[in-house]
């Protein structure tokens, strides 16, 4: 089971947002490279960046930083990102700076085409991102609930060739209050690809929770806000997660 440590971006610092709310933000540090460096120190075998301004914007609004992140960690471990992802230039541009996996979401749901263009072109390298509430799907940084159901989409996306799925409960993300472990499970059993859980990580007991689950087919959990208040430790959470699946991904 990976542990990935989200860092997200705005205005060119790392911060964490309650519930997509742009308005509502903490700022956690000024220097993301930095901050990148030293999930790498504690043991991240994989990093989840996301553009937030890129992801309200529609188009990258902090590639310069981002670009700084995937130089300071260089091949040692993959880096993950969203937020604006519109257009398979933007894709390349972001490849070549050393970015592993592009995220796709918003686009993903409202321009499908796009998303299959960018797993043809792009191989292995495309997530496509799932944010949604009571089992329907949100779009534009959380800001719209659509009618489409998680689990008939995720299996659309699957046909398209998607590398796996990054599925959000955007009623828990960032309210430190636990993972929708059974959401979650459900749409693992639907899919043959893996899927990477997001949302309302809190302490070492959603760690364990997700470690019983992970042959359904989760890989992987991105942890933001509890890892950088203090309610969770991310090396010991890795090194739970190790023990209790025998060993590193």
């Amino acid at each position: 089971m990976l542990l990935i440590p989200a860092i997200d971006l705005k205005d060119g610092h790392c911060v964490r947002l309650k519930q997509g709310d742009m308005d509502d933000a903490t700022v956690f540090s000024e220097d993301p490279a930095a901050m990148a460096l030293h999930w790498q120190a504690q043991g991240a075998r994989r990093l989840h960046l996301v553009d937030l301004n890129g992801a309200f914007a529609g188009k990258p609004k902090n590639e310069g930083v981002i670009q700084s992140i995937a130089k300071a960690v260089g091949d040692d471990i993959p880096v993950q990102l969203g937020g604006g992802i519109r257009d398979l230039d933007t894709i390349e541009r972001y490849l070549d700076a050393g970015v592993t996996y592009m995220i796709i979401g918003t686009a993903a749901v409202k321009n499908p085409g796009f998303l299959r263009d960018a797993c043809t072109a792009f191989p292995g390298h495309i997530i496509v991102g799932i944010d949604a509430k009571d089992g329907k799907v949100a779009v534009d940084g959380w800001s719209k609930l659509t009618g489409h159901d998680v689990v008939d989409l995720a299996r659309k996306f699957e046909d398209y060739g998607v590398e796996s799925v990054i599925y959000t409960d955007i009623g828990r993300d960032g309210m430190l209050n636990g993972v929708n472990i059974d959401a979650t499970v459900t749409l693992a059993k639907a899919l043959r690809i893996p899927v990477i859980a997001s949302g309302g990580i809190t302490n070492l007991e959603d760690i364990d929770a997700l470690c019983a689950v992970e042959s359904e087919g989760i890989i992987g959990a991105i942890t933001g806000r509890a890892i950088y208040e203090g309610s969770l430790d991310f090396k010991a959470a890795q090194a739970r997660a190790d023990a209790l699946n025998g060993g590193s991904d």
